[in-house]
């Protein structure tokens, strides 16, 4: 491919001759994603937040594509949560670490993910911040801490030694530096060095997101700062990228989520993750809201972490599976399965709902449905959830078995129903269906299952 360069605050990149094929909201069906011309919807679970530190990442990615998931979280952390993972900068001789200096090594893994995941396909959403790296132990060691760097002391940077409470406290200087807020110019150029370096590898693709932070409580000016600065960055190397902000609150009805999907002009999708720390009908509606509250201006809906795996802190592995599949019927652009403990993963119960996903999607594609719910009856609540092509195809999602009634009153008379089995992603029977009217529909099992409801 013809490339040329270009210069992103003075380091030098080798960018594509245009933007054609890269992730945007898809043409046709503004909700979801179109990649390389296409509309796609966005599957995927691993293993870490932050991806490309890992040693075996080529060998994960490849059990994603067998799978089919396509979709990856990749937070720009480099705290040694396990002990594999390098620092961005350079530590010198006597332990402190060197601002000025990068690691290479970190870069490397870096590119690696990069160029590794555009060559399966897989996209990538990148958080750029995460206040867990700035507080709490992470923050005893990490280099921008002044007791660990030649760089600045605490009193020029404003910042403490230790950050003892919970981040969503918001009590770091880290987050306030940006002109608007508190215009720290000792720590802010050095945030700057580390964006421009990052957007000197990501510049280079088409396949990569933005997300701002992960499950921030900061003020609004951060967000609206570095969203800015990305925006701006891409246009001088001739590119558009699409950019998110992930905010902290459960309830997507809070008012903090109105940054996000009140300003179509600012951020070209929403994730909306901390909707997974809700649970059965609520989590449902939550999300049938927000795709009302944006319904005049359409966009993506992402869920980078859907939360819940036995032995983690936010439910259980049946609601794990509730969750990614909830939003998955339910309208969203993407589902992924958050990392253990906290979630799935790519265990092989999360792959069996993606194997079952793409089967289904290869019937009737996701972006061709919309919820359609009030087409049930004779159901209990978080019994079970539909959405309809109407007319056309109808795909039922049962959470733990039942029966309920579906008005198929448009389809056609003769109609073919099969089923799916979620824990094992394999087919689990078939049966012809009457429609014209209501039709009773019965699971075959108290597992999970999705009906495909076709002519």
């Amino acid at each position: 491919m013809l490339t040329f360069s270009c210069c992103v605050a003075g380091l030098i990149c080798a960018v594509t001759p245009s933007d054609a094929g890269r992730i945007q909201p898809s043409d046709e069906h503004p909700r979801y994603w179109q990649y390389q011309e296409r509309t796609v919807m966005l599957l995927g679970g691993s293993e870490k937040d932050s991806l490309f530190q890992i040693p075996h990442l080529e060998a994960h990615l490849d059990e994603m594509r067998a799978v089919g998931a396509n979709y990856i979280r990749n937070t720009m952390s480099d705290r040694k949560a396990i002990g594999y993972e390098t620092w961005r900068v350079a530590q010198l001789p006597d332990g402190r670490y060197d601002l000025d200096t990068w690691n290479e090594a970190y870069w490397e893994r870096f590119e690696n993910l990069l160029e590794w995941t555009e060559a399966r396909d897989i996209i990538v959403q990148i958080e750029v911040w995460d206040r867990f790296d700035y507080s709490t132990d992470n923050w005893l060691g990490h280099p921008y801490n002044p007791k660990n760097n030649v760089n600045y002391t605490h009193e020029e940077s404003g910042l403490a030694a230790e950050y003892p409470d919970h981040p969503g406290r918001n009590q770091q200087p880290f987050f306030f530096t940006t002109p608007n807020q508190r215009n720290n110019t000792v720590i802010l150029p050095y945030q700057q060095r580390f964006v421009d370096r990052m957007l000197s590898h990501t510049l280079r693709y088409a396949h990569v997101l933005y997300c701002m932070d992960n499950e921030t409580s900061g003020e609004e000016e951060w967000a609206t700062y570095w969203a800015g600065y990305i925006r701006d960055r891409a246009k001088e190397a001739g590119r558009q990228v699409c950019i998110t902000e992930m905010w902290d609150d459960w309830d997507l009805k809070a008012e903090r989520h109105a940054r996000t999907l009140d300003h179509p002009e600012r951020y070209d999708f929403a994730d909306v993750s901390q909707n997974n720390q809700k649970t059965g009908q609520e989590h449902w509606d939550n999300f049938q809201w927000t795709r009302a509250h944006i319904a005049a201006q359409p966009r993506p809906l992402n869920t980078v972490k859907t939360y819940g795996a036995d032995g983690g802190r936010f439910y259980d592995s049946q609601e794990g599976v509730e969750r990614w599949w909830r939003h998955v019927i339910g309208g969203a652009a993407s589902a992924r399965f958050h990392r253990p403990p906290s979630g799935l993963g790519l265990s092989d119960r999360a792959k069996a709902s993606i194997v079952a996903a793409r089967k289904v999607e290869a019937i009737v594609p996701f972006w061709e449905l919309e919820a359609a719910n009030e087409r049930l009856s004779d159901r209990e609540e978080n019994e079970a959830y539909l959405a309809a092509k109407a007319g056309e195809a109808y795909v039922l999602y049962f959470t733990k078995g039942g029966s309920v009634m579906a008005d198929l009153a448009d389809a056609p008379a003769a109609l073919r129903l099969r089923w799916l089995d979620i824990s094992s992603g394999e087919w689990a029977g078939e049966s012809a269906v009457t429609g014209g009217g209501p039709v009773s529909i019965e699971a075959p099992d108290s597992r999970g299952h999705v009906a495909a409801i076709t002519e």
